[in-house]
């Protein structure tokens, strides 16, 4: 016995080292993620399905280099208990998450038989208002990342008048978003971008007319990987224009 304990005091005295001598990212990471135990996910796995092409995948670029293996590692965690989340009370086919080079990728689709929004409104269905609630309860949290919001149009998408377009609609569908989020626990220093694109980026595969592109994208990003980028930019001297025009809220939080 007094050798069992030798070699396990042994073990937690090598541990202790290891943890003082890592950077400060990754002593946040495992306190994180004793703080928040999660079940176990396949490292296969790019969204809410096992992919194996998922190494792949990461492997095309190079913006999480920097970023330390348990980071990614709870990005997978956060996937699958959104999932495990929305699917409790019912299974939830308007939602869409994805593990990808910039971060997590959520898509929420206004579709016609389960709608997130009155038409042609900025106003959350009942329906809506519990996916956005669900999502915020999980994403709050965590502390770590930007979240950026989106709001899409499909071409064919009717709207409130000239006054009113698909510009208007797909911004205020985004702010609407961010709202709700805040409402329901996400720190508004959290909020790095709320933007509207009406029918310009519809999704990959798709006509621009068909309602799957009627959507709110959020896209949860590490600050160190926005920082990351930032530099990036700032060094190849690239000019600040984007290359799809996106009409941005002017009640947008700053950090």
């Amino acid at each position: 016995m007094a050798y069992d304990e030798f070699v396990t005091a042994m073990m937690a005295l090598f541990l202790c080292l290891w943890l003082t001598s890592q950077d400060v990212k990754i002593k946040e990471a495992v306190e994180r993620a004793f703080r928040n135990p999660f079940s176990n996910v396949t490292k296969e796995s790019v969204g809410i399905i096992p992919n194996n092409d998922a190494s792949a995948t990461f492997q095309q670029q190079g913006r999480f280099q920097s970023v330390s293996a348990v980071e990614m590692e709870t990005m997978r965690h956060l996937s699958d208990d959104l999932s495990k989340l929305l699917k409790q009370n019912e299974d939830v086919s308007s939602v869409r998450i994805d593990l990808t080079p910039e971060g997590l990728n959520i898509n929420i689709f206004d579709r016609a038989q389960k709608p997130i929004f009155h038409p042609n409104t900025a106003e959350f269905t009942d329906y809506g208002s519990w996916v956005f609630s669900t999502l915020a309860w999980e994403i709050s949290r965590y502390t770590t990342f930007h979240i950026e919001v989106e709001g899409h149009t499909e071409a064919k998408s009717e709207t409130g008048g000239e006054d009113h377009g698909k510009w208007e609609l797909s911004a205020d569908r985004a702010n609407a978003a961010r709202r709700i989020f805040m409402d329901n626990g996400v720190a508004d220093k959290q909020i790095f971008k709320v933007s509207g694109f009406a029918d310009t980026s519809p999704m990959a595969g798709y006509e621009p007319d068909n309602e799957i592109n009627r959507r709110v994208t959020v896209l949860l990003k590490l600050k160190e990987s926005v920082q990351a980028l930032s530099n990036d930019s700032s060094d190849s001297n690239q000019s600040d224009q984007p290359d799809t025009p996106a009409a941005t809220t002017n009640d947008t939080p700053k950090n």
